[in-house]
């Protein structure tokens, strides 16, 4: 851990008299209210997306025993999955993935108010992400697809031996030498028992729910990222903070260790 020695801001940053405080402020609301509209058009775009039908049976592996894909909305008429990254045999979670299920717990009982369940899934089996789980106090549903193609056929999960290197993420193929990644995917049970595929996310397009940047980005430094390694470089797990101090942000990210390494 590095001491809280941060830049301050540039001392240049403009100051001016409260009336040019109030005349920017409002442009800014002005362009805030456009993006609100674009966003909620975007929003309705996404809802009248095509969808397609889940024909493969998951098993996958819970507390309560084998649950298949449909016993998982628990009732409800809507799924919504974070791809969470814990593969098999790892000792831990991925830290970001982790930044973001530091808010689950919060969100589970009031999307359940809107026909929404709303779940983890992960290849590790479920000793281990029962053990994560429980090191990191969380109370969120969370399954193995350990035993099925889940994570593979919805692109969060790939083999070492991917062809050229490369791999299908995000709906394009990239550069990515890992065997998991994150995502979330969201899933419609019509009165049939039917089961629809409705969206997928990755990458960037998580940053909507991480309410932690939602927050820094009204901070004066914002993410304050520039210069890291990658984005997320000084996230850590929540228990692997010091109080009043700052993580080292040149230390570079390093995969979770498997077990037994």
């Amino acid at each position: 851990m590095a001491t809280m020695n941060t830049p301050t801001l540039s001392s240049n940053h403009p100051v001016v008299p409260s009336a040019e405080w109030l005349a920017a402020r409002k442009e800014l609301l002005r362009k805030e209210r456009e993006l609100t509209h674009l966003r909620d058009e975007l929003s309705r775009q996404r809802r009248a997306l095509p969808w397609e039908k889940v024909e493969k049976e998951y098993i996958f592996d819970g507390r309560r025993g084998k649950e298949t894909l449909a016993d998982l909305f628990a009732g409800r008429s809507q799924l919504m999955i974070y791809h969470f990254m814990l593969g098999p045999g790892w000792k831990e979670g991925c830290p970001s993935c982790s930044f973001l299920a530091d808010t689950f717990d919060g969100v589970v009982v009031h999307l359940a108010q809107r026909d929404v369940t709303f779940m983890a899934i992960s290849r590790a089996t479920l000793p281990e992400i029962e053990a994560f789980k429980k090191r990191m106090g969380w109370q969120f549903k969370w399954v193995s697809s350990f035993a099925n193609d889940f994570n593979r056929d919805y692109h969060v999960s790939f083999s070492k031996d991917a062809k050229n290197g490369k791999i299908d993420y995000n709906y394009e193929m990239t550069d990515f030498a890992v065997e998991e990644l994150p995502g979330a995917s969201v899933f419609y049970k019509n009165a049939a028992g039917e089961i629809f595929h409705t969206y997928s996310t990755y990458a960037r397009g998580l940053d909507a729910m991480i309410g932690t940047y939602n927050w820094l980005d009204l901070a004066p430094k914002g993410r304050d990222e520039d210069g890291l390694a990658f984005s997320m470089a000084w996230v850590r797990h929540h228990d692997r903070y010091v109080d009043g101090q700052m993580v080292d942000i040149k230390q570079l990210y390093v995969p979770p260790a498997k077990s037994g390494t």
